[in-house]
Protein backbone atom coordinates (compact mmCIF):
# COMPACT_ATOMS: atom_id res chain seq x y z
CA UNK A 1 0.00 0.00 0.00
CA UNK A 2 2.92 2.33 0.76
CA UNK A 3 4.26 1.80 -2.75
CA UNK A 4 0.83 2.53 -4.23
CA UNK A 5 0.49 5.77 -2.26
CA UNK A 6 4.03 6.71 -3.29
CA UNK A 7 3.15 6.11 -6.94
CA UNK A 8 0.06 8.34 -6.73
CA UNK A 9 2.10 11.03 -4.97
CA UNK A 10 4.69 10.90 -7.76
CA UNK A 11 1.92 11.35 -10.35
CA UNK A 12 0.42 14.24 -8.37
CA UNK A 13 3.84 15.86 -8.05
CA UNK A 14 4.36 15.48 -11.80
CA UNK A 15 1.05 17.21 -12.52
CA UNK A 16 2.00 20.10 -10.22
CA UNK A 17 5.50 20.42 -11.71
CA UNK A 18 4.18 20.53 -15.27
CA UNK A 19 1.56 23.09 -14.23
CA UNK A 20 4.22 25.29 -12.59
CA UNK A 21 6.44 24.97 -15.65
CA UNK A 22 3.60 25.90 -18.00
CA UNK A 23 2.72 28.99 -15.96
CA UNK A 24 6.40 29.99 -15.79
CA UNK A 25 6.72 29.72 -19.58
CA UNK A 26 3.51 31.67 -20.01
CA UNK A 27 4.94 34.43 -17.83
CA UNK A 28 7.88 34.77 -20.25
CA UNK A 29 5.47 35.74 -23.03
CA UNK A 30 4.41 32.43 -24.60
CA UNK A 31 0.76 31.83 -25.29
CA UNK A 32 -1.09 29.52 -22.91
CA UNK A 33 -1.40 26.67 -25.42
CA UNK A 34 2.25 26.76 -26.50
CA UNK A 35 3.48 27.08 -22.89
CA UNK A 36 1.41 24.08 -21.82
CA UNK A 37 2.58 21.99 -24.79
CA UNK A 38 6.24 22.85 -24.24
CA UNK A 39 6.02 22.05 -20.51
CA UNK A 40 4.40 18.65 -21.15
CA UNK A 41 6.89 17.85 -23.92
CA UNK A 42 9.92 18.74 -21.80
CA UNK A 43 8.73 16.84 -18.72
CA UNK A 44 7.83 13.70 -20.69
CA UNK A 45 10.96 13.90 -22.84
CA UNK A 46 9.03 13.57 -26.10
CA UNK A 47 10.67 16.63 -27.68
CA UNK A 48 9.31 19.60 -29.62
CA UNK A 49 8.30 20.50 -33.14
CA UNK A 50 10.99 22.40 -35.02
CA UNK A 51 9.17 25.72 -35.27
CA UNK A 52 7.95 25.82 -31.67
CA UNK A 53 11.34 24.80 -30.24
CA UNK A 54 12.68 28.14 -31.51
CA UNK A 55 10.45 29.91 -28.97
CA UNK A 56 12.48 28.20 -26.23
CA UNK A 57 15.98 28.02 -27.69
CA UNK A 58 16.14 31.76 -28.38
CA UNK A 59 15.18 32.73 -24.82
CA UNK A 60 17.63 32.10 -21.91
CA UNK A 61 14.96 32.04 -19.18
CA UNK A 62 12.80 29.59 -21.13
CA UNK A 63 15.83 27.35 -21.68
CA UNK A 64 16.41 27.16 -17.92
CA UNK A 65 12.75 26.31 -17.30
CA UNK A 66 12.78 23.57 -19.95
CA UNK A 67 16.10 22.19 -18.64
CA UNK A 68 14.65 21.96 -15.13
CA UNK A 69 11.49 20.25 -16.42
CA UNK A 70 13.59 17.71 -18.34
CA UNK A 71 15.65 16.88 -15.25
CA UNK A 72 12.62 16.54 -12.99
CA UNK A 73 10.74 14.61 -15.66
CA UNK A 74 13.46 11.97 -16.04
CA UNK A 75 13.56 11.49 -12.27
CA UNK A 76 9.76 11.49 -11.95
CA UNK A 77 9.14 8.92 -14.69
CA UNK A 78 11.81 6.60 -13.27
CA UNK A 79 10.34 6.90 -9.77
CA UNK A 80 6.81 6.29 -11.05
CA UNK A 81 7.81 3.10 -12.87
CA UNK A 82 9.76 1.81 -9.84
CA UNK A 83 6.94 2.44 -7.37
CA UNK A 84 4.37 0.98 -9.76
CA UNK A 85 6.37 -2.26 -10.02
CA UNK A 86 6.76 -2.44 -6.22
CA UNK A 87 2.98 -2.07 -5.87
CA UNK A 88 2.40 -5.54 -7.35
CA UNK A 89 5.64 -7.39 -6.50
CA UNK A 90 5.23 -10.13 -3.92
CA UNK A 91 1.45 -9.71 -3.66
CA UNK A 92 -1.16 -12.44 -3.69
CA UNK A 93 -3.88 -12.42 -6.33
CA UNK A 94 -6.39 -10.85 -3.94
CA UNK A 95 -3.92 -8.20 -2.76
CA UNK A 96 -3.00 -7.41 -6.36
CA UNK A 97 -6.68 -6.97 -7.30
CA UNK A 98 -7.23 -4.68 -4.31
CA UNK A 99 -4.15 -2.64 -5.22
CA UNK A 100 -5.37 -2.43 -8.81
CA UNK A 101 -8.74 -1.16 -7.61
CA UNK A 102 -7.13 1.52 -5.42
CA UNK A 103 -4.82 2.44 -8.30
CA UNK A 104 -7.75 2.89 -10.68
CA UNK A 105 -9.65 5.03 -8.16
CA UNK A 106 -6.54 7.13 -7.48
CA UNK A 107 -5.85 7.69 -11.17
CA UNK A 108 -9.46 8.73 -11.79
CA UNK A 109 -9.21 11.21 -8.92
CA UNK A 110 -5.94 12.62 -10.28
CA UNK A 111 -7.47 12.89 -13.76
CA UNK A 112 -10.45 14.84 -12.42
CA UNK A 113 -8.06 16.96 -10.35
CA UNK A 114 -5.96 17.84 -13.40
CA UNK A 115 -9.05 18.64 -15.52
CA UNK A 116 -10.88 20.79 -12.95
CA UNK A 117 -11.19 24.39 -14.21
CA UNK A 118 -11.77 25.68 -10.67
CA UNK A 119 -8.62 24.02 -9.36
CA UNK A 120 -6.71 25.15 -12.44
CA UNK A 121 -7.62 28.81 -11.88
CA UNK A 122 -6.77 28.65 -8.19
CA UNK A 123 -3.45 26.92 -8.84
CA UNK A 124 -2.55 29.33 -11.62
CA UNK A 125 -3.10 32.37 -9.43
CA UNK A 126 -1.09 30.81 -6.59
CA UNK A 127 1.75 29.77 -8.90
CA UNK A 128 1.89 33.24 -10.45
CA UNK A 129 2.10 34.89 -7.03
CA UNK A 130 4.84 32.53 -5.90
CA UNK A 131 6.86 32.89 -9.12
CA UNK A 132 6.47 36.68 -9.07
CA UNK A 133 7.68 36.77 -5.47
CA UNK A 134 10.63 34.39 -5.71
CA UNK A 135 11.74 34.87 -9.33
CA UNK A 136 12.33 37.72 -11.78
CA UNK A 137 9.71 36.48 -14.25
CA UNK A 138 7.21 39.04 -15.48
CA UNK A 139 3.59 38.33 -16.34
CA UNK A 140 2.47 39.33 -19.83
CA UNK A 141 -1.27 39.38 -20.39
CA UNK A 142 -1.40 39.90 -24.15
CA UNK A 143 -5.17 39.82 -24.23
CA UNK A 144 -5.14 42.96 -22.13
CA UNK A 145 -2.01 44.56 -23.60
CA UNK A 146 -3.20 44.25 -27.20
CA UNK A 147 -6.93 44.65 -26.60
CA UNK A 148 -7.65 41.24 -28.11
CA UNK A 149 -10.93 41.14 -26.21
CA UNK A 150 -11.92 44.58 -27.55
CA UNK A 151 -12.41 43.69 -31.19
CA UNK A 152 -8.71 43.63 -32.14
CA UNK A 153 -6.75 40.56 -33.16
CA UNK A 154 -3.44 39.25 -34.47
CA UNK A 155 -3.59 37.06 -37.56
CA UNK A 156 -1.42 35.57 -40.27
CA UNK A 157 -2.34 36.41 -43.86
CA UNK A 158 -0.88 34.35 -46.69
CA UNK A 159 -0.44 36.51 -49.79
CA UNK A 160 -1.61 34.84 -53.00
CA UNK A 161 -0.96 35.89 -56.59
CA UNK A 162 -4.42 37.41 -56.97
CA UNK A 163 -4.30 39.14 -53.59
CA UNK A 164 -4.69 42.91 -53.43
CA UNK A 165 -1.55 42.93 -51.30
CA UNK A 166 0.76 41.26 -53.81
CA UNK A 167 3.69 43.13 -55.39
CA UNK A 168 3.07 46.39 -53.52
CA UNK A 169 5.10 48.17 -50.86
CA UNK A 170 3.60 48.88 -47.46
CA UNK A 171 3.72 52.57 -48.37
CA UNK A 172 1.53 51.91 -51.40
CA UNK A 173 -0.89 49.72 -49.45
CA UNK A 174 -1.39 52.31 -46.67
CA UNK A 175 -2.69 49.65 -44.30
CA UNK A 176 -2.13 51.99 -41.38
CA UNK A 177 -5.08 54.06 -42.63
CA UNK A 178 -7.23 50.94 -42.19
CA UNK A 179 -5.94 50.59 -38.63
CA UNK A 180 -3.73 47.61 -39.49
CA UNK A 181 -0.09 47.19 -38.50
CA UNK A 182 2.18 44.65 -40.19
CA UNK A 183 4.27 43.28 -37.33
CA UNK A 184 6.37 40.92 -39.40
CA UNK A 185 6.74 38.95 -42.63
CA UNK A 186 7.61 35.29 -43.16
CA UNK A 187 9.18 34.60 -46.55
CA UNK A 188 10.78 31.60 -48.24
CA UNK A 189 14.39 32.41 -49.14
CA UNK A 190 16.44 29.69 -50.87
CA UNK A 191 14.04 27.06 -49.59
CA UNK A 192 14.24 28.24 -45.99
CA UNK A 193 11.78 30.35 -44.06
CA UNK A 194 13.10 33.79 -43.09
CA UNK A 195 11.45 36.35 -40.84
CA UNK A 196 11.47 40.12 -41.15
CA UNK A 197 10.31 41.91 -38.01
CA UNK A 198 8.89 45.44 -38.04
CA UNK A 199 9.13 45.89 -41.86
CA UNK A 200 9.61 49.41 -43.20
CA UNK A 201 7.27 51.31 -45.49
CA UNK A 202 9.50 50.44 -48.46
CA UNK A 203 9.20 46.69 -47.90
CA UNK A 204 7.56 45.03 -50.90
CA UNK A 205 4.99 42.29 -50.29
CA UNK A 206 5.49 39.27 -52.55
CA UNK A 207 3.18 36.36 -53.42
CA UNK A 208 3.81 33.56 -50.96
CA UNK A 209 4.63 35.89 -48.07
CA UNK A 210 2.88 35.39 -44.76
CA UNK A 211 2.07 38.67 -43.03
CA UNK A 212 1.64 38.90 -39.26
CA UNK A 213 -0.97 41.64 -38.89
CA UNK A 214 -2.56 43.41 -35.93
CA UNK A 215 -5.76 45.41 -36.19
CA UNK A 216 -9.56 45.38 -35.97
CA UNK A 217 -10.67 41.78 -36.32
CA UNK A 218 -13.21 42.33 -39.11
CA UNK A 219 -10.76 44.41 -41.16
CA UNK A 220 -7.96 41.87 -40.80
CA UNK A 221 -10.30 39.07 -41.88
CA UNK A 222 -11.55 41.06 -44.88
CA UNK A 223 -7.99 41.93 -45.87
CA UNK A 224 -7.06 38.26 -46.09
CA UNK A 225 -9.80 37.77 -48.73
CA UNK A 226 -9.26 40.99 -50.71
CA UNK A 227 -8.31 40.55 -54.36
CA UNK A 228 -6.60 42.93 -56.76
CA UNK A 229 -8.48 45.23 -59.09
CA UNK A 230 -11.24 47.81 -58.70
CA UNK A 231 -13.07 45.80 -56.05
CA UNK A 232 -9.94 45.66 -53.92
CA UNK A 233 -9.47 49.41 -54.17
CA UNK A 234 -13.11 50.02 -53.19
CA UNK A 235 -12.78 47.67 -50.19
CA UNK A 236 -9.64 49.52 -49.11
CA UNK A 237 -11.43 52.88 -49.21
CA UNK A 238 -14.38 51.46 -47.25
CA UNK A 239 -12.01 50.02 -44.67
CA UNK A 240 -10.27 53.40 -44.30
CA UNK A 241 -13.63 55.05 -43.62
CA UNK A 242 -14.55 52.39 -41.07
CA UNK A 243 -11.20 52.90 -39.36
CA UNK A 244 -11.80 56.64 -39.19
CA UNK A 245 -15.24 56.15 -37.60
CA UNK A 246 -13.90 53.55 -35.17
CA UNK A 247 -11.08 55.84 -34.10
CA UNK A 248 -13.53 58.64 -33.42
CA UNK A 249 -15.73 56.34 -31.34
CA UNK A 250 -12.75 55.08 -29.34
CA UNK A 251 -11.56 58.62 -28.67
CA UNK A 252 -15.06 59.63 -27.58
CA UNK A 253 -15.30 56.64 -25.21
CA UNK A 254 -11.87 57.43 -23.84
CA UNK A 255 -12.90 61.03 -23.30
CA UNK A 256 -16.06 59.95 -21.45
CA UNK A 257 -14.09 57.60 -19.22
CA UNK A 258 -11.50 60.25 -18.47
CA UNK A 259 -14.28 62.63 -17.53
CA UNK A 260 -15.34 60.29 -14.71
CA UNK A 261 -11.81 59.85 -13.37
Amino acid sequence: MIALVSFLLVILSSILIVRIGAVALEMTGLSRDIASFQAHSAFSGTGFTTSESEYVISHPVRRRIIRTLMFLGSAGITSAIATLVLTFVGKSAEEAQLSLLFLAVGLVFLFLFSRSKLIERAMKQLIKRMLSRFTSLKIYDYNQLLGLSKGYSIAEIRVRKKSWLANKTLRELQLNKEGILVLGIYRKVNGKEAFLGAPSSETKILPGDVLVCYGPEEIVFALSRRIKGISGKVEHEEAVEKARVRKMQEEMELGIKEGYT
